[in-house]
C-alpha cells in the first residue's frame, strides 16, 4: 500500500457502488459507532467515516445520526443496523480479490467465520 496517500473528503452518496460494498464489509456492525472528527484545511471541524483503499484515504462526511439514516434506508442492513449475513457473504465473495480489505478489518470481525466448513 502507498504510505503517503491522498485524502479525499466526500459525501457517502458520491462513493462508487463497489466501494460502498467494500465499506460495508469493513464496518459490518454499522457506521454510526465509527465516526471520527477532524479539522479540514480551512480549520472547519468535520465528522466523517474513514475508509482506506490502496490509492486513497476517503473521509466520508457524515454524522452518527446521518450514518443511522443511511443504514436505515439501505436494505443491506437489518433493523439492528448490522450488515445482513447473506449480504456480507455475497460481498465478501465478490470482493475477495481486493487486497486492502483485510487491512481495514478489525480483529473481532468474523467475516470469514461462515467460510470455515473444512
Amino acid at each position: 500500500m502507498i504510505t503517503n496517500k491522498p485524502k479525499v473528503i466526500m459525501d457517502y452518496q458520491k462513493l462508487a457502488e463497489d466501494l460502498k460494498e467494500q465499506l460495508k464489509l469493513v464496518y459490518p456492525e454499522g457506521f454510526h459507532d465509527n465516526i471520527i472528527w477532524f479539522n479540514d484545511s480551512k480549520g472547519q471541524r468535520i465528522s466523517a467515516l474513514r475508509f482506506e483503499t490502496d490509492e486513497k484515504i476517503y473521509m466520508l462526511r457524515m454524522s452518527a445520526e446521518r450514518a443511522l439514516e443511511i443504514m436505515d434506508d439501505d436494505d443491506d442492513f437489518g433493523s439492528d443496523y448490522k450488515l445482513k449475513s447473506d449480504v456480507q457473504k455475497e460481498y465478501a465473495d465478490k470482493h475477495s480479490d481486493v487486497d486492502y480489505l483485510p487491512d481495514n478489518l478489525d480483529d473481532d470481525d468474523d467475516m470469514d467465520a461462515a467460510d470455515d466448513d473444512d
